[in-house]
This record gives C-alpha cells, structure tokens and sequence, in this order.
C-alpha cells in the first residue's frame, strides 16, 4: 500500500464490528486510509471486505493483534512504523468487560488492560509517528461509564475482590485521566488527544459480561446503533472545529465536563507512572 503524507492515514482498534467499525467506516467514506486493528483474522478480512464493497475505497489494510497480550501491541507497533511513514489518527476503540475476574497471559485484570493498558502503551509506541506526521489526533473511545469509576491503586487488578462494573467504569476514568495527562505532555507538538462517548449503543462487547452482558443484550433493541454510536468519534476524529482543541471529552458531538476526578492531575500523574511499569514502557 501506497502512502503519502498528504493522504489521511488512521488507525482504528476494535474495527471488525460495532463502533470500530462503523467508525472505520466512516473514515473510509471519507477517502481515508483506514489500517483495521482486529484480533480473529476471519472476522478482520470480513470487515474489510465489507468497507471497501461499501465505500469504494480500497486503501484499507487488516492489522491482527490481541490487546490483552502487551507483546502482541508491542509487535502491532513495531509492524505500523517498519510499513507507515505517517500516522495522522489514532483511534482507541477496543473494549471488553468480563463477569468473571479474567487474568491475561500478562497477569493483569482483562478489562484494565484490553480497554486501557494496551492503548496506554500503543499510543506512547505511536507517538513519534504521529509528532511527525503532525497535525494529528489520538481520540480515546470511553464511556458515560467513567463517572462513578474510582482508581483503586491499592489493587488495580481487582485481585481482592472482582466486580464487572467496577472494573469496567475503572478501566474508562483511566482513559478519561490518560487523555487529560497526555494532553499536557503533547503542548506545542501539534498532537491533540481527546475522550469520547458513544452514547449506549448496540453491539457485542459486553457479551462475555456476566450478568451485566444478559442485561446489554435485553436492552439491544432500545440502544443506539453502531453508526449512530460512531458519530461523536468520527466528529472528534475530522471535523474542522476541533482542530487544535485537545485534552476534553465529548458527548454528542458537542464538548462537555467529565467526572470530577478525571480532572486530579495527580491521580492522572500517579496512573501514568504504575502503567509505565505495567505495561514496560520505557
């Protein structure tokens, strides 16, 4: 594949279905040059079979990676930079919740590290990229969820006591943090970094969550669709009037206030040092 750094080059974790891919999608309408991070290599090369019949665009490539695995990212990372000159847009979109307490080849708490540990340590990989192929964006997929989350840094992993939600809402105030922590480290490199909700939306993420995932599926016909759901990414992704504006968190296509701890710099500080650790960065 041909690039350019005039052609728009994105990135989208998650693509093979729900928001991911509607968001790939979107960019694809757009004359985007779309790389689709997915774990299942069939269901990958079904979702790209489907954007270009469904949009004509033919600059879209399947990347395969496991975002529970820090090695499979690491490896995504390497792979993107050794084949891409540039990289104008970054979207974190991956994520899964578990009824049970599910432990990752890592050691770590699956939701924590599917939904923000992996991104945490893709984006930093990514980074040089981005600065060079600036103005660029990194637009973080997090949730409403993220209100009534709580940082339990004495046990982050929820090894002393497992709950779905807990985990879950953690998981997304630790996007919301990240996103306002990396916006201070980007000042003046020309990279914005923002949040985003979706809004309730249909899809099969929650499937593997227990008794939240019976509920999600009860509540599908009433929730928003993918394309629906893909709106306020897309407008945070490309849209004029966020040009430049970075470290928010949108609803709805418009800006709005985030939980009142996902403004503590340092909470966001002390997140940004233990995922450091976790994740190996260096």
């Amino acid at each position: 594949m041909t690039e350019s750094s005039e052609r728009k080059i994105s990135l989208v974790t998650g693509a093979n279905s729900g928001i991911g891919f509607a968001v790939a999608t979107g960019l694809a309408k757009m004359g985007w040059q779309v790389t689709l991070v997915c774990r299942d290599k069939g269901r990958g090369e079904a979702a790209v079979s489907g954007i270009k019949k469904a949009t004509g665009n033919a600059n879209l490539e399947l990347m395969l990676a496991d975002l529970s695995s820090l090695q499979s990212v690491r490896k995504l990372a390497a792979d993107l930079i050794s084949s891409h000159d540039w990289l104008h847009l970054l979207v974190n979109n991956a994520g899964v919740i578990f009824g049970k307490r599910t432990p990752t080849p890592d050691g770590l708490e699956t939701t924590f590290e599917v939904n923000y540990l992996s991104h945490f340590l893709l984006t930093n990989l990514l980074l040089d990229l981005l600065k060079k192929s600036a103005p660029s964006r990194i637009v973080n997929v997090s949730s409403d969820s993220h209100f009534p989350g709580k940082m339990n840094f004495d046990d982050l992993q929820q090894e002393k006591r497992y709950s779905a939600l807990k985990a879950y809402s953690q998981s997304k105030l630790a996007q919301v943090l990240f996103t306002h922590e990396l916006s201070r480290r980007l000042e003046g490199t020309g990279v914005t970094v923002n949040s985003v909700t979706p809004g309730t939306v249909r899809s099969h993420w929650a499937d593997e969550g227990g008794l939240f995932g019976i509920v999600n599926r009860m509540g599908r016909p009433f929730m928003a669709s993918p394309a629906k759901g893909a709106r306020t990414p897309l407008y945070v992704a490309t849209s004029h009037e966020v040009e430049g504006v970075t470290g928010r968190y949108f609803s709805k296509m418009r800006e709005r206030q985030s939980s009142n701890e996902s403004y503590d710099e340092a909470e966001a500080k002390r997140l940004w040092d233990e995922s450091v650790k976790l994740s190996g960065l260096t």
